[in-house]
């Protein structure tokens, strides 16, 4: 069974000619609105226990009145809520507080809205301060805090119990480092025991890392709901694509499947993932990796020196164009990337027709693993507008260079001193 399931959802935001008219509408007697205003609407998707999504789309797209729907706090025009199970919501940072009461009157008063006994909120109470570790503030009047300070306390008392489903709409943004880990680490133990997780961010990179799927609005409509990786992948192609989005990467010419060496190439990690897209003004007609001798390679060696390398055909005129590149884990996290704007290699105006062969050279300081490579060619006026852009144009795979052990993601060639004081 569902924890929670959306079923044809709208919110509509109406204007009548008077307020009787308004009136009439609340018992039932038809009343034409003068104007009417749909925010969301047509939304269908369900939770499953243990499940975390993540729902994205731009600032207006209607996320955060999805949550208000689904936690209660407003009523849907049309469509229906199901949820089976209690809700934990941090919607607005410091939604519900009092700027006059201090932290601690505060939990009353939050715990007590979800649903907790006076007896729960004491038992509780020790376990929310010394989660929130404002120290003496906890007695101190709510507007002396600040922004992390409110999400520090506003996260205790939604979290002192593990809810069903817990939603989480932008608050972490504003902690600090070192508390918004703690707070992953609980959220992602709630996940483990069973609850759903909905998380509203503009961080592409935190979604794919915590969510499993994502939902992304557009308008106010469902516009994918699927793998995290996925939609994220296809929200970036919008947010960034420029006018003419390129849909697929059929018409790139890419020969990175032609025939190698077997100890140079692993012919697995051929596959058809790439996501590409661009306003029309180049293409990156073919992308490969070399290794520190030259040879084209998918398959590196920790620690060898290697070089990311794409050809670039010029279709508009282009002043001063940027190559970029990113490597990503199988997951979607951003590992490490630049371009040429930060590495301060200044390249020289492009007429139509030009080519342009790109090589990135580097030293792979990556672990053992598959990762992603992405690349892309952007005009410098504008950072958010590509040119042509490939995302996980290939695969490519690092390899040990002995049989010592390693963990994580990167090799930072430790070295180990051990003395008798």
């Amino acid at each position: 069974m569902s924890l929670l399931s959306v079923q044809n959802l709208g919110k509509a935001f109406r204007s009548y000619r008077s307020e009787w008219q308004r009136f009439a509408r609340w018992f039932g007697i038809p009343a034409k609105p003068s104007e009417e205003h749909w925010v969301i609407r047509h939304v269908n998707f369900d939770i499953q226990p243990g499940e975390a999504i993540g729902i994205i789309g731009q600032n207006g797209a209607g996320k955060s009145t999805l949550l208000k729907m689904i936690t209660g706090t407003l009523q849907p025009t049309e469509g229906q809520v199901q949820v089976n199970g209690r809700i934990a919501a941090i919607l607005e940072l410091g939604m519900g507080f009092s700027p006059e009461l201090t932290g601690r009157q505060n939990v009353f008063h939050a715990a007590g809205l979800m649903g907790f006994s006076a007896e729960q909120i004491q038992q509780a109470m020790p376990d929310i301060e010394a989660f929130a570790e404002i120290g003496e503030y906890f007695d101190e009047p709510v507007r002396t805090y600040s922004s992390g300070m409110q999400m520090r306390v506003a996260f205790s008392v939604a979290t002192a119990n593990r809810p069903e489903i817990l939603i989480v709409d932008e608050a972490l943004a504003v902690g600090d480092a070192a508390f918004q880990r703690k707070c992953h680490r609980r959220i992602e133990s709630f996940i483990n025991d069973g609850t759903s997780l909905l998380f509203v961010s503009h961080d592409i990179e935190g979604v794919k890392k915590l969510c499993e799927k994502a939902l992304y609005l557009d308008q106010g409509r469902l516009a994918i709901f699927g793998d995290a990786k996925t939609v994220c992948d296809q929200y970036e192609t919008m947010l960034f694509g420029g006018s003419r989005a390129i849909e697929s990467a059929g018409s790139v010419t890419d020969t990175n499947n032609a025939l190698h060496p077997a100890s140079l190439i692993d012919s697995s990690l051929f596959g058809s993932q790439e996501v590409t897209y661009g306003n029309g003004g180049a293409t990156i007609e073919r992308v490969w990796i070399e290794n520190s001798a030259k040879q084209e390679a998918n398959i590196l060696v920790s620690r060898e020196e290697f070089s990311v390398c794409y050809l670039v055909r010029f279709h508009k005129e282009c002043a001063r164009p940027v190559v970029a590149m990113l490597i990503k884990t199988l997951e979607g996290i951003a590992l490490y990337g630049t371009d040429s704007k930060s590495l301060r290699k200044t390249l020289g105006d492009v007429q139509p027709g030009a080519t342009l062969l790109v090589r990135f050279r580097m030293k792979c300081y990556l672990s053992a693993g598959t990762y992603f490579l992405n690349c892309g060619i952007r005009d410098h006026l504008d950072d958010e507008v590509f040119l042509h852009r490939r995302v996980d144009v290939m695969m490519f795979k690092v390899i040990k260079e002995s049989d010592l052990g390693q963990a994580g993601f990167a090799n930072l060639c430790t070295d180990l001193l051990v003395e008798r004081p």
